[in-house]
């Protein structure tokens, strides 16, 4: 098994319409606005752009993100990843009840120096400190979707 190897999956149910949600995902820029955890976002072109996050961990993650898929039809915004991760993430928003359901998909590879140091005995740390930037999400997610 490669321990630096992870995959994750979470489901978001938000109150707003399908098409709302994935244009407020769609503005990777405004994500410090309603996504604590994500520092920082600088677009470098009309695809492309450099994230900084920090969880709770005492650690920053630097990528640079891609878009690759942008499909409203389908409700999929998709990007690679490049720098301290390596891989893809993925965001697919569907009807759900009077609102949507939100589902991202991320398989990445850790790059970061210091966490492939740590990636036996970190893993459950690195894990949770993920799910707990994806319930801060989540929930800023839903709050800036009310506000608006």
């Amino acid at each position: 098994m490669d321990w630096t190897r992870y995959r994750f999956r979470s489901l978001w149910a938000l109150p707003a319409s399908p098409a709302r949600v994935l244009e407020a995902l769609g503005r990777a820029e405004d994500y410090p606005r309603w996504w604590p955890q994500v520092r920082e976002v600088d677009r470098v072109d009309d695809t492309t752009g450099v994230v900084r996050v920090r969880s709770v961990l005492p650690y920053d993650l630097t990528f640079t993100v891609r878009g690759v898929r942008n499909d409203p039809a389908a409700g999929v915004l998709e990007i690679a990843l490049s720098g301290d991760l390596d891989g893809w993430a993925r965001w697919t928003v569907t009807a759900h009840g009077r609102g949507a359901l939100a589902r991202y998909d991320q398989e990445v590879r850790v790059d970061k120096p210091l966490l492939r140091r740590f990636a036996v005995p970190g893993r459950p740390l690195f894990r949770l400190n993920h799910r707990l930037m994806m319930r801060a999400g989540r929930r800023g997610l839903a709050a800036y979707l009310e506000a608006v």
